[in-house]
């Protein structure tokens, strides 16, 4: 559905100026080797849509740049090139372009490509990203929410979570660096995350449930590598999570109304 300026393309820019804070520290922080792979990722994603708009006369979208960039970021950089093209070309058709495209995706393709990377890999070592751009993560979360392309209930609950957890001296301050990074790019997602206003809040208490609890049990685990499990496991429950919402909704309306 288009209202003025929002569509879908105009979703997926603001995304991209939204994630600029963290997208500018990474590249400052990793140098050449960061931007050649930041090409290399945009050119794999652009081949995909390039390929399934010639196919299947389906428009490319910016947020297949959105997706190179994250998995530019948070993908094992020890991999090869073969792996590199196997996992994003998996991530991006199987969870987006064959859905038809992103708007109609149910899962977050860069986290597709991120768990398939470290489930078919898991030998490779996830980065250990400078604290800098979990720092910037802070300003791309505020951007978004602010231009409403970010769920703020997501956010807002994962960060109390966290914060709790923190504050009563649980062991995850370790992790909150690689938590806020995901939360960003992964798991506030307006498309793939829980729609209704209750499964939001379930959302994002989910994901910092799912961090404490790797935190405290899965400490020999690379803080990445907990963040995009919990991504996956999250997004793989949004439905539910908006199912249970509602159904929370219909059973209070028929306590009032009969």
């Amino acid at each position: 559905m288009t209202r003025g300026l929002w569509d879908r393309e105009m979703v997926a820019l603001v995304l991209l100026a939204a994630v600029m804070p963290m997208a500018l520290a990474w590249l400052w922080y990793g140098g050449s080797a960061a931007l050649g792979r930041l090409v290399l990722t945009l050119l794999l994603s652009g081949f995909w849509h390039l390929v399934f708009m010639l196919a299947r006369a389906q428009p490319p979208s910016f947020a297949g740049a959105l997706t190179a960039l994250t998995v530019a970021m948070l993908a094992p950089p020890d991999l090869s090139l073969f792996q590199l093209v196997l996992g994003i070309s998996f991530g991006s058709v199987m969870a987006e372009l064959v859905m038809g495209g992103w708007g109609r995706n149910v899962l977050n393709p860069a986290t597709v490509t991120l768990a398939f990377l470290g489930f078919g890999f898991p030998a490779a070592a996830w980065p250990d990203l400078p604290l800098p751009v979990a720092w910037a993560a802070i300003p791309a979360a505020l951007i978004g929410m602010v231009a409403g392309v970010m769920p703020a209930r997501i956010v807002l609950a994962a960060g109390l979570v966290g914060g709790l957890a923190y504050w009563i001296g649980l062991p995850v301050g370790p992790v909150l660096p690689a938590a806020g990074i995901a939360l960003v790019l992964l798991v506030a997602d307006p498309v793939a995350s829980a729609s209704t206003r209750a499964g939001g809040w379930l959302n994002g208490l989910l994901y910092g449930a799912l961090m404490v609890l790797f935190a405290v049990q899965w400490q020999q685990t690379a803080p990445l590598q907990m963040a995009v499990s919990a991504a996956l496991l999250v997004s793989l429950a949004a439905p539910l999570l908006d199912e249970i919402a509602i159904a929370a909704w219909l059973a209070g309306r028929k306590r009032r109304h009969g």
